[in-house]
């Protein structure tokens, strides 16, 4: 079944294949890729008004990224997060994230953070009450990529950096499981305000709870858009 691409304008010859690079991840994080879409390089290759060499080499970093897969003598496909690809995700970050907290209470930066967090945190509540899901995903992304930062380790943020886009997609994904919960702003204030008080085990803790299930919140995100699909069919 051919690959539908929506229209793009043509990229400059500067940092082409970057370029090329970040309108395809828009794509993908957006769902105008869908999961396990197979990408034709001549299709593509056209829309954006490249030759394959630039092409190429924005997938070979999209596939680095996590967002591609590459298989054998089949081609290269939009990645799907499995159940068990989201459990991994997650692991590595409660890891990153648990780190990047104790640093800040160890020195006693949590303060400091405190009004960044809850900045995004109100970012985000706008977005949630007007149903701006994508935004909604995007600022949670923002919240914890600047925990991370706050800490003020090179290292702890490349280590980040190198999950940073499955993590946007897993949050892309995970989205629709939060629409029928209006806390998920408050979900992100509580836990600025747990930091701030410097607490480590109440913040490892409320990470904890703040993270959940993420398989039970993508099966639900499953579900809704299972549902979306048949009220559509229906009308």
């Amino acid at each position: 079944m051919p690959l539908a691409i929506k229209s793009h304008q043509r990229v400059s010859r500067m940092t082409l294949s970057g370029q090329v690079a970040e309108q395809l991840r828009e794509d993908i994080l957006t769902g105008a890729l869908l999961s396990n879409a197979q990408l034709n390089e001549k299709e593509l290759a056209l829309t954006f008004g490249v030759s394959r060499g630039p092409l190429r080499e924005a997938m070979q970093r999209l596939i680095q990224e996590g967002l591609l897969r590459s298989k054998p003598h089949c081609g290269v496909f939009v990645a799907e997060i499995s159940e068990a690809d989201l459990t991994d995700i997650y692991f590595v970050r409660t890891a990153i994230e648990s780190a990047a907290v104790k640093q800040l209470i160890a020195s006693n930066s949590t303060g400091a953070i405190f009004s960044q967090l809850s900045r995004i945190s109100e970012k985000m509540d706008k977005a949630v009450r007007t149903k701006r899901w994508k935004d909604g995903s995007e600022l949670d992304f923002e919240f914890h990529r600047t925990l991370v930062d706050a800490a003020g380790s090179k290292r702890l943020s490349k280590t980040y950096m190198t999950v940073q886009a499955e993590t946007r997609l897993c949050l892309y994904r995970l989205i629709d499981g939060y629409r029928c919960s209006a806390d998920l702003a408050e979900e992100h204030f509580r836990f600025a305000d747990i930091l701030k008080n410097g607490d480590l085990t109440e913040t490892l803790d409320e990470l904890d709870r703040h993270f959940g299930d993420p398989v039970a919140i993508m099966r639900r995100a499953r579900h809704s858009d299972s549902s979306e699909y048949r009220k559509s069919s229906i009308e």
